[in-house]
């Protein structure tokens, strides 16, 4: 875990070291009230399940929330959020092996103690024929529900849905935004293998959309409700990628980006002003950072996923 000084991107040191506490496949990240961090921590290269680690203020391991000798541990665990004593984890799949064809996951809510309290799926037909529930991101929107993106089928890649949950029942609300995705989608939100999702200053949500084919774009989708309003493309077509896991607002009403990808602009963050589109590297590629995946601020709502000022 590196530490980055928000307003001026200059590399304030390692706040975790590398395999620290199990920290290996470091994905949702989140500071609770008292300022320790928590870590939702997939092994990528292994079978075994995953876990929800804890670090002091000082990068000192604590005990872990969720280790993955529990029998409840998520098994690949990606986005979480901390909503009052609720920790809501999005668990991408249910499979243990890898190489195994995949199996849906669900969104799994456990007490801050770690312990598991239930887990939130679709009821059967809620999403389209043949898509699966496999939930990469969560986040408490301004009415009070859980928002889900949904990577709807890990064989193809192709289309997205944005699920809405009651926090407190875990019964869904509604399949607020769904797209086919791929060439042969004919509306203009080509929601592709959605992750990261957060809720701009202006009400607006917006959501990481992955390229379809090499035709198409790394972007960025903008909606206001269910009504697709724009979007930030990342790359440009037939060019080298640069798309993002994961984004979050921060200094400024500032849209943050950290990129991945095959190309120069990997291991870079960007600060997009939302109202232009335009943007400005506050990280540098070739730097200390690598391939950024998700990000959070010390002043960043662990529920809401917004920067307070």
């Amino acid at each position: 875990m590196k530490q980055f000084d928000a307003t001026s991107g200059a590399f304030q040191g390692v706040f975790v070291k590398h395999s620290l506490g199990g920290l290996k496949g470091p994905r949702g990240l989140i500071f609770d009230s008292g300022g320790n961090l928590l870590v939702s921590v997939q092994f990528t290269t292994t079978s075994a399940p995953g876990e929800i680690l804890q670090y002091g203020q000082d990068g000192a391991v604590l005990n872990p929330i969720v280790s993955n000798s529990d029998p409840n541990a998520p098994t690949a665990p990606r986005g979480m959020i901390l909503s009052t004593n609720d920790l809501f984890v999005a668990n991408l799949t249910d499979e243990p092996n890898k190489n195994a064809p995949p199996t849906p996951g669900s969104l799994l809510k456990y007490s801050i103690a770690g312990q598991l309290i239930g887990a939130l799926t679709p009821p059967a037909g809620a999403l389209p024929s043949g898509a699966e529930f496999h939930p990469r991101a969560v986040v408490l929107g301004p009415d009070g529900l859980l928002y889900v993106s949904n990577f709807p089928d890990l064989r193809t890649g192709l289309g997205g849905q944005v699920l809405r949950f009651y926090p407190a029942t875990g019964a869904l609300k509604d399949v607020l935004i769904s797209s086919s995705g791929g060439t042969t989608c004919d509306c203009v939100n080509e929601l592709n293998r959605p992750e990261g999702l957060v809720f701009g200053p202006d009400g607006d949500l917006y959501i990481t959309s992955f390229r379809a084919n090499s035709s198409d774009t790394d972007k960025i989708l903008i909606f206001h409700g269910s009504t697709y309003v724009g979007q930030i493309e990342l790359d440009t077509a037939g060019a080298p990628r640069a798309f993002a896991q994961a984004l979050l607002f921060g200094p400024g009403g500032r849209l943050f980006v950290p990129i991945s990808g095959n190309g120069p602009d990997t291991g870079s963050v960007r600060s997009y002003d939302v109202s232009t589109h335009m943007f400005e590297v506050v990280v540098p590629s070739g730097g200390p950072l690598g391939a950024g995946w998700y990000l959070t601020f010390g002043k960043t709502n662990p529920s809401t996923l917004s920067y307070s000022q």
